[in-house]
C-alpha cells in the first residue's frame, strides 16, 4: 500500500497530542451500565449496545470525545465498567473502499463477515468491527489520492456478556453508529440519508484471501 493510501488507515497517534477543537465529557454512573443515558456518548450510540455487550456491575462510566484538525476529524467513545469495555472511534480517512476492504479482511485469522448497504460498508472480524462511509469533510479542499471518507472501529476489552456472533453483531452496529454521529458532526458534504441499521451478518458474504 502506497504512503499516501494508509494516511486514512492508521490511527491519528501524535495528532491526538497536538493542538485542535476538542469537545470532551465523562459521566460516571453508579447504578451500573442499565442507568447510563439512553444514548451515551454526546448520543452517538444506543445505551441497548452496551447493556448487551458489558457484564452486570455496580458502576459504570461513558465518555464521547470529538476532535477536529486542519482537515480530519476523530470522534471517540467509550463506556467502561470496572472490568470491561466497549470502545470505538470513528477517523476521517482518505482511502477507497477497496484499500480499506484489504487492510482490515487480512489484519485478523478467522472468519471475515462483509455487510453493506449503498455505499455503506462493514466488515467483522473476531476481534473488532468496521465501517466504512464515503465523506468529504468542508476543510478537505484538495484532490483526495484515493477518496474521502470516514472509517469506524469497534472492540470490546475483557469480559463480555454478549459472545460470539451476537457480540460480533453488537460490535458492527456499533461501529455503525459512531460512523453516522461522526458523518453529521463533520458535516459531511455528501447528502446521505442513514438507514436506521445495517443489514444483519447473517445476511453478509465472507471475505477469504482472494482479494486484491
Amino acid at each position: 500500500m502506497k504512503e499516501g493510501q494508509k494516511r486514512g488507515l492508521v490511527a491519528l497517534g501524535t495528532l491526538l497530542a497536538v493542538a485542535g477543537c476538542v469537545f470532551a465529557y465523562l459521566e460516571v454512573f453508579t447504578k451500573g451500565v442499565d442507568r447510563l443515558p439512553e444514548r451515551p456518548c454526546a448520543g452517538a450510540v444506543d445505551r441497548d449496545l452496551a447493556v448487551r455487550a458489558l457484564p452486570s456491575a455496580r458502576t459504570a462510566e461513558e465518555r464521547g470525545r470529538l476532535m477536529r484538525m486542519s482537515e480530519d476529524l476523530a470522534f471517540f467513545c467509550y463506556v467502561s465498567t470496572s472490568d470491561s469495555t466497549i470502545s470505538g472511534e470513528a477517523e476521517s480517512a482518505d482511502s477507497s473502499v477497496a484499500t480499506w476492504r484489504r487492510h482490515y479482511a487480512h489484519r485478523l485469522s478467522g472468519k471475515t463477515v462483509e455487510v453493506s448497504a449503498g455505499d455503506v460498508h462493514a466488515i467483522s472480524t473476531p476481534r473488532l468491527a468496521t465501517v466504512y462511509v464515503p465523506c468529504t469533510l468542508p476543510s478537505q479542499k484538495r484532490k483526495a489520492a484515493e477518496a474521502y471518507s470516514l472509517s469506524a472501529e469497534a472492540r470490546t476489552i475483557g469480559t463480555t456478556r454478549a459472545k460470539g456472533d451476537e457480540l460480533r453483531q453488537v460490535l458492527v452496529d456499533f461501529a455503525y453508529q459512531l460512523a453516522r454521529h461522526a458523518y453529521r458532526a463533520g458535516e459531511c458534504q455528501e447528502p446521505r440519508s442513514f438507514p436506521e441499521s445495517l443489514p444483519r451478518l447473517s445476511e453478509g458474504r465472507v471475505l477469504d484471501d482472494s482479494l486484491d
